[in-house]
């Protein structure tokens, strides 16, 4: 799935370069042309956010500071791109809540790599905040992540290692939605080739071995899969 960035700039010029490059990147680009319109955009919940200062209606950091106190939103990673270029802007961007800071005129090449460099700081931050048991326990199903086993009531499970890291990845995130993309990345890793589609093979697979236990692992069409909590 593809991962959606929010542009918000008033200068038309800026935004539709910005969502052409992003498109031929991947990505899912939603924009907005002022500081209240990025509010409302931005519970759309996009991966990422790239965000002007000076905006009519309402300021980049006045955005900002309104996020910070909706915790659903909050930690959407912020990239500051403007043309107030003093240290002491930056100073106060970054302390408001952004996550990079970027002065005008537009560098494609640059703005490219911070927003792939932020992407990779998400996700790490997301893997460091799970916790990594040995054993993971979910009623009658046992989880032995060091030995690489797994058990249902007394039946051993023959999970192949691809299966075993799926469903221990989706057990870790348990009531997390995780895109099939968060899924491949962290099971096959960011610069192997695998389709989508292999993620759905692997899940059918695993619930068919979970058997009864199979409903626990609920697809969220046209996003991904969830374990229940």
């Amino acid at each position: 799935m593809k991962k959606t960035i929010l542009v918000v700039d008033d200068e038309k010029d800026i935004v539709d370069l910005l969502s052409y490059n992003l498109s031929k990147e991947g990505f899912t680009v939603i924009t907005a042309r002022n500081g209240k319109d990025a509010l409302e955009k931005v519970k759309q919940k996009p991966e990422l956010m790239i965000l002007d200062l000076m905006m009519p209606e309402m300021s980049g950091l006045q955005v900002i500071q309104e996020m910070k106190k909706d915790k659903t939103i909050s930690s959407i990673p912020i990239i500051i791109l403007t043309a107030k270029g003093t240290e002491t802007d930056e100073i106060v961007g970054l302390e408001v809540g952004a996550d990079d800071y970027i002065v005008k005129p537009v560098k494609i090449g640059k703005i490219i790599a911070r927003v792939h460099a932020a992407m990779r700081r998400q996700e790490s931050a997301i893997q460091k905040s799970l916790p990594h048991m040995d054993v993971l326990q979910i009623k009658d199903l046992e989880i032995n992540v060091s030995s690489y086993t797994a058990t249902l009531g007394r039946k051993k499970l023959a999970l192949p290692r691809k299966e075993f890291e799926t469903l221990v990845y989706l057990i870790r995130n348990k009531g997390r939605v995780l895109s099939r993309e968060s899924i491949l990345n962290a099971v096959w890793g960011e610069h192997v080739h695998v389709v989508d589609r292999t993620v759905d093979v692997h899940i059918r697979k695993i619930r068919e071995k979970l058997e009864s236990y199979a409903d626990l692992i609920e697809t969220v069409p046209g996003v991904g899969y969830r374990f229940k909590v």
